[in-house]
């Protein structure tokens, strides 16, 4: 049910990307499921805040795409994790073909 009210199909991911909020240094997260829309991934030991915007990096098959992303939702799992679900903002036309190939596949 929920998937049909998604406005991009999702490519389940098991990749460590990287996430930089603008202003601070580069963090590692988990990538949980991907789309030309956005990603979903988990991170550990710092919060994102929403409507935070981001450069992260992270890959569709063989290519590394850096995009800039707003983050739309998150939630916080335990004391120490959060879900997060970004936007993209900004991402290379190339890329969004590459994860919107991935996605018909």
């Amino acid at each position: 049910m929920g998937s049909e009210r998604r406005k991009y199909p999702r490519i389940p991911t098991e990749q460590v990307i990287s996430v930089a909020p603008l202003s601070t240094a580069e963090r590692l997260a988990y990538g949980k499921n991907i789309s030309p829309g956005g990603i979903c991934f988990e991170v550990v030991g710092f919060e994102l805040d929403l409507g935070e915007v981001l450069r992260v990096t992270f890959n569709v098959e063989d290519e590394t795409v850096v995009a800039v992303a707003r983050v739309n939702w998150a939630t916080e799992l335990d004391a120490f994790t959060q879900e997060v679900g970004i936007e993209f903002v900004e991402i290379d036309p190339g890329a969004l073909r590459g994860l919107q190939e991935t996605a018909l596949d």
